[in-house]
C-alpha cells in the first residue's frame, strides 16, 4: 500500500477536465497541487481545497503529474520543465495531443529515469469528476506500471493499453474523428425524418434501438441537440481540431480517409461560422438546422 509521500500528484491543466480530474484525485486521498495559467482556474480549484501554484517550477519535484493541455504543443514546453524535478517519476498526460510529440516525451522521460504515458481520456467532465473516465494509454511496459496508481484513481481501472508511445494518441483521434462523422451523419439522417414529419426524437429513440443506433443518436442528440441545451462542456474548436489531426496522422502513414476528410472539412466550415467556444454539439446548427430549437420544426410534431 503507498505511503501519503507516494500519492502527491500535480495536475497542470485545471480547466473543465483537468479541474475534475484534480478534484477526483483530492478526494481519492490523493496530495494535490495544480498549475494553470488562468488565475481564475486557480481559484476554482483551490476553493474545493486544491492547493495551487501560480508558476510551473512549484512543483517540479512532484512523482506524479497529470497533463490535461490544450495542444500538443504544450506538452512539449511542458514535459522538461517538469523532468527538472529530482523527484518526477511519472507523467501522465491526458490531452488529446499528437503521437510524434508522445513519443518524443516517452524517450525524453526515460533518459532521465522518470516515466511518460499517453494517456488521453473519454468520458467528458462527469467522468473526470467521478472518477469513470476511460482511457486509452500508449506507453511501455514499464511506464504503466508507474502510472498505474494514477490512472486507477482517475478511471476506476478502465484503461486499455494499446501499445507503445504514442499509440493511444492514435486510437483517441480515431475515436474522436468517429464521434464526429457520427454526430454529422446523426444529424442530417435526422432532418431528413423531420421533413418527413417525423418527429427528430421519436426517430433518434427508434434508431437508436436498431443497428444505426449509437451513443450519439441515443444520448447527444436527445440531451444536448433536440433539447436545445448545447451544454455537453466539450468546445467545437476542440472537435474540428481533433478531426483535422487524425486526417493529418493518417496521410503521415500513408492512407487517405475520404469519408474522414470530408467530415473534418465540414467541421472547419462549422468552426468558421460558430467559432470555437460554441459546444461541439452546435454542429446541428451547420448540418441539420431545421431540427435545432432555433431551426424550423414545423415539418414535425410537436416535441
Amino acid at each position: 500500500m503507498r505511503n501519503e509521500l507516494d500519492k502527491r500528484a500535480a495536475v497542470i491543466g485545471l480547466g473543465a477536465m483537468g479541474g475534475a480530474m484534480a478534484s477526483t484525485l483530492h478526494s481519492a486521498g490523493w496530495q494535490v497541487t495544480g498549475f494553470d495559467p488562468s488565475e481564475a482556474a486557480r481559484k476554482n480549484a483551490e476553493e474545493i481545497g486544491i492547493k495551487t501554484v501560480s508558476a510551473l517550477e512549484g512543483i517540479s519535484s512532484t512523482p506524479f503529474a497529470v497533463l490535461s493541455l490544450p495542444s500538443a504543443k504544450v506538452v512539449e514546453l511542458t514535459v522538461p520543465e517538469l523532468l527538472k524535478g529530482s523527484e518526477t517519476i511519472s507523467i501522465v498526460d491526458t490531452t488529446t495531443s499528437e503521437p510524434d510529440v508522445s513519443t518524443k516525451m516517452a524517450a525524453l522521460a526515460e533518459q532521465q529515469g522518470a516515466s511518460f504515458v499517453d494517456a488521453p481520456v473519454s468520458g467528458g467532465r462527469d467522468g473526470a469528476a467521478n472518477g469513470t473516465l476511460s482511457a486509452f494509454i500508449g506507453a511501455t511496459e514499464r511506464a504503466l506500471q508507474s502510472a498505474e496508481p494514477i490512472l486507477t484513481a482517475l478511471t476506476g481501472g478502465n484503461y486499455d493499453h494499446i501499445g507503445g508511445p504514442g499509440s493511444g494518441n492514435v486510437v483517441k483521434l480515431l475515436n474522436n474523428v468517429l464521434a464526429a462523422t457520427n454526430l454529422v451523419a446523426v444529424g442530417e439522417a435526422l432532418a431528413v425524418a423531420n421533413a418527413y414529419g417525423i418527429n427528430p426524437s421519436t426517430a433518434a429513440a427508434s434508431i437508436s434501438n436498431a443497428s444505426g443506433g449509437s451513443k450519439v443518436s441515443n444520448h447527444m442528440y436527445p440531451t444536448w441537440v433536440l433539447s436545445g441545451t448545447h451544454d455537453s462542456g466539450f468546445a467545437l474548436g476542440l472537435m474540428a481540431r481533433d478531426s483535422a489531426l487524425a486526417v493529418s496522422i493518417s496521410q503521415q502513414i500513408g492512407e487517405d480517409p475520404q469519408l474522414l476528410k470530408s467530415v473534418s472539412e465540414q467541421w472547419q466550415k462549422a468552426l468558421t461560422s460558430l467559432g470555437p467556444t460554441a459546444d461541439f454539439t452546435e454542429i446541428a446548427h451547420s448540418v441539420a438546422p431545421a431540427i435545432t430549437k432555433s431551426g424550423d420544426l414545423s415539418n414535425a410534431e410537436n416535441l
